[in-house]
């Protein structure tokens, strides 16, 4: 394994386990549901199967040891079924599209089929090595970022290739979302190895990347922290997890950072039900997943 993927791991652990005081609300879930997650990193909401996915690490985040699963629960907090897909190794972000799940795994991303459960197909991406957060784009197309690479893929077609490269990103990629002609990307910060019991990197940042163009610009200037998951708030503007900062941000499109929940332990890749404006929220080292009601805190 990569020396700094090594470090970065380590780092980011260290950070999880440091509570920070509260820095902003603190919201009570309608729902939550444990014992049936290993360390989930990545929710989802599929509108069309009217279902939530889970994905469950299960191990050490970049051993291929066929560990790791998806859960299916349903939007009320019910588990469906706790281990709906097995046979994966470490998987991490989520996204749906016609029908299928796409699944961010290792060095890999896996399609599977929502209606029969089956994995469908798997993608090899070359040279990856930690491959995190993914988003899908109507034209069929999968980007993928590897947090060790420093890089984002595009995968179409059953084939890779490089959207964006260390050069261009020049931290660390982790949370993307497509939205309309751009490419969102949230980063943890930072830019290189930092020894273990280090301090938390510095805030990442949030860009926005024109998919034709790939021209790159900056959503805001405000402190995002290390950011996770991104979904859209459905006015324009954007809701990321800040994991180790351990908030829920609300960031309009006019820039301004808002801390709409401060949570107790690292909130990962969270999902939203836009309907319900229901924030789905993995917390990876505590094994559980929480519901939280943005009702009153989107305005």
């Amino acid at each position: 394994m990569n020396r700094y993927i090594v470090v970065l791991v380590l780092c980011t652990q260290a950070a999880f386990a440091q509570a920070p005081p509260a820095k902003g609300p603190v919201l009570q879930p309608l729902w939550t549901l444990t014992g049936d997650f290993l360390a989930p990193e990545s929710a989802y909401y599929d509108a069309t199967s009217n279902a939530v996915f889970v994905s469950s690490i299960n191990g050490q985040i970049l051993e291929k040891d066929g560990n790791g699963f998806i859960s299916r629960l349903s939007p009320d907090g019910k588990v469906v079924s706790a281990k709906w897909v097995t046979g994966l190794n470490a998987p991490k972000g989520l996204r749906s599209l016609g029908g299928t799940l796409w699944v961010s795994d290792i060095d890999e991303v896996v399609s599977i089929d929502i209606a029969t459960a089956r994995i469908t197909a798997r993608v090899k991406v070359e040279g990856a090595q930690f491959l995190n957060d993914l988003a899908t784009a109507p034209d069929g197309t999968v980007y993928v970022s590897d947090s060790g690479l420093f890089q984002i893929f595009a995968v179409k077609d059953g084939k890779s290739s490089v959207f964006a490269t260390k050069n261009e990103i020049g931290e660390t990629p982790n949370g993307l979302l497509v939205d309309g002609n751009r490419l969102i990307l949230g980063t943890i910060g930072g830019g290189g190895p930092r020894g273990a019991g280090a301090p938390p990197p510095p805030s990442g940042h949030l860009y926005a990347y024109d998919l034709k163009t790939k021209q790159r610009t900056q959503l805001t200037t405000g402190a995002v922290g290390g950011i996770d998951g991104i979904e859209p708030d459905g006015r324009g503007g954007i809701l990321v997890t800040d994991v180790i900062g351990q908030r829920l941000l609300h960031v309009p499109a006019s820039g301004e950072v808002r801390v709409l929940a401060q949570f107790t332990a690292g909130g990962a890749d969270f999902g939203l039900i836009a309907a319900k404006r229901l924030a789905i929220v993995p917390f990876l080292f505590g094994n559980s997943v929480s519901a939280y009601d943005l009702t009153a805190s989107i305005k």
